[in-house]
């Protein structure tokens, strides 16, 4: 039998280490021609579309382009805030190129929603993404309005070290990655766990491929050591979790229910929605319940 905890690994692990140098030119990551970027020590934002503001941020080594067919159908009634993390497909690593990346790259998307006037913010993350929305939701609540989760766990480490599993039991693994420069194995074999058709796996790939690996190998060694468990009882915003079956890669039916709804029991605030014959991008595998998903979630 297939176990889910060796379907998620493996798919995530494809995006841990990255084969190639960002490029130089942030420009480069644009993805609509009448947007506006900001660009950031941290992250680069591309802005588009008009009426009331949605932040979305991508996963481990991903583009903004996660995003970019929810962009396109919602840019005429959203102005769109397309979150990419320094040193992330194609983009330069900046303030990201050495240290911490996971948190420091949260809270500098926070002071930004403060600047610009966002605040309190929608925000939409993906994997990664979505675990700097859940510290987000957890250290500065008064900043969100209301967030979605897209295949997120409060503590990633759970699928590498079990339920008993610890940020301190954790950190001889995450150090080893983060001291790791070497490719990651078998890209194209891993990325099929995460994405089923074979173009998505390509771009994906692609994307691994464009990121700084310094930056992915340490965001990933952050991922493995931040445990926001204990801070779930007390978080205020209200919080949906969009969930796969995994079962195109072979997940027995049902077992995702007992990961993430064990996962966010604690949360006070709390939706969750399964998506099923998805792997972990969602957005890309079930488009259209994807799509009606995000428009329950923005209903008022």
């Amino acid at each position: 039998m297939i176990r889910l905890m060796d379907i998620v690994v493996g798919a995530v692990v494809a995006l841990t280490i990255s084969l190639a140098a960002a490029r130089a030119d942030d420009s480069a990551t644009r993805l609509f021609s009448d947007s506006s970027i900001v660009s950031r020590e941290r992250f680069s934002d591309e802005v588009v579309g008009s009426g009331p503001d949605l932040v979305f941020i991508p996963g481990l080594a991903s583009s903004r382009a996660t995003w970019q067919p929810t962009a396109e159908r919602l840019r005429n009634r959203y102005r769109l805030h397309l979150i990419q993390v320094a040193g992330f497909a194609g983009e330069a690593p900046r303030g990201n190129a050495a240290g911490d990346v996971l948190v420091p790259t949260a809270e500098a998307v926070d002071a930004y929603l403060v600047e610009q006037h966002l605040a309190p913010a929608v925000v939409i993350g993906h994997s990664l993404g979505g675990t700097m929305a859940l510290y987000l939701a957890e250290h500065h609540p008064a900043h969100l309005k209301k967030v979605l989760l897209v295949d997120a766990l409060p503590f990633y480490a759970v699928l590498m070290g079990g339920p008993a599993a610890t940020a301190d039991g954790m950190k001889p693994m995450a150090e080893r990655i983060r001291a790791s420069t070497t490719p990651a194995p078998n890209l194209d074999r891993m990325i099929a766990g995460m994405v089923t058709a074979p173009a998505d796996r390509a771009t994906i790939a692609g994307w691994s491929r464009a990121s700084d690996p310094g930056t992915v190998n340490r965001a990933l060694a952050d991922d493995l050591t931040l445990d926001l468990r204990p801070g779930l009882a007390a978080i205020s915003v209200p919080i949906t979790l969009l969930y796969p079956d995994y079962a195109p890669a072979g997940a027995p039916k049902g077992q995702t229910d007992t990961l993430y709804q064990g996962a966010y029991a604690p949360v006070p605030h709390k939706t969750l929605v399964r998506i099923d014959d998805s792997l972990h991008f969602i957005m890309l595998d079930q488009k259209a319940s994807f799509a009606a998903a995000l428009d329950a979630f923005l209903a008022p």
